[in-house]
């Protein structure tokens, strides 16, 4: 019977992995420059299948014929499923987060912390600073480079050599004043490294301080909520 029920067991788990496989092959098939994918799990909704691609989360059936993008809604509860995974799966240890690349501001009292990766380059950065000058009683940890576009290498360069690169930071993205040109060693490669790692793939992508990774710009009501919410935690 022991037999039985470990030779069960393994055909069990065979079969799991020969779905996830056949899953990966018909979706490389299907999009060739779809990248790795190393995450492909199988939901509890109806066989649907959970992919990371990314900073994306998607969902495909068990034969990777067909690619979903959206959330899935729990109707009795009115829960975002989608988000709540999305959270868990992009957590980032915030107090890990090598903080001294970044270019540090503090507002107020500085007790609740954010740290995100920016461009000078970037339309979406830019209403953001607008958003987060709007915002008190917080510490803002600047993954500055050249991460939205490669022209943007100087600004960056010039940003964290200024005397006050936190300055030089409002100043620019604020009141368009460009900082002066100066020279020096920056963090830009690790900074670099950090959003490769991260999979920081855009800007602004913001990292709160329970872990949950947001691309994107959000109005300062939605910032001010997700700091709430991330102090609570």
């Amino acid at each position: 019977m022991k037999k039985l029920t470990a030779l069960l067991l393994c055909l069990a788990f065979t079969a799991a992995h020969a779905g996830e496989a056949e899953i990966r092959l018909s979706l490389q098939n299907k999009f060739p420059n779809i990248g790795k994918l190393d995450h492909i799990v199988k939901t509890p909704y109806s066989g649907l299948y959970e992919v990371v691609i990314g900073d994306q989360l998607l969902y495909t059936d068990e034969l990777g014929v067909y690619l979903f993008d959206g959330s899935i809604i729990d109707a009795k509860s009115r829960t975002d499923l989608t988000e709540k995974r999305r959270h868990k799966l992009f957590a980032i240890e915030f107090d890990k987060l090598p903080l001294d690349i970044a270019v540090k501001k503090v507002k107020g009292n500085g007790t609740r912390k954010m740290a995100y990766f920016t461009d000078p380059n970037c339309g979406y950065c830019r209403k953001l600073e607008k958003e987060l000058s709007k915002i008190n009683d917080i510490t803002l940890y600047m993954f500055i480079g050249p991460i939205f576009s490669a022209e943007s290498k100087d600004l960056v360069r010039n940003v964290q050599c200024a005397k006050d690169p936190a300055k030089a930071w409002d100043d620019l993205m604020q009141k368009g004043i460009l900082p002066a040109n100066v020279n020096c060693a920056t963090h830009t490669d690790k900074v670099m490294a950090l959003a490769k790692k991260l999979r920081a793939n855009g800007t602004p992508n913001l990292i709160f301080a329970d872990g949950t990774q947001i691309p994107g710009y959000l109005p300062a009501e939605e910032l001010e909520k997700k700091l709430s919410e991330a102090t609570k935690k």
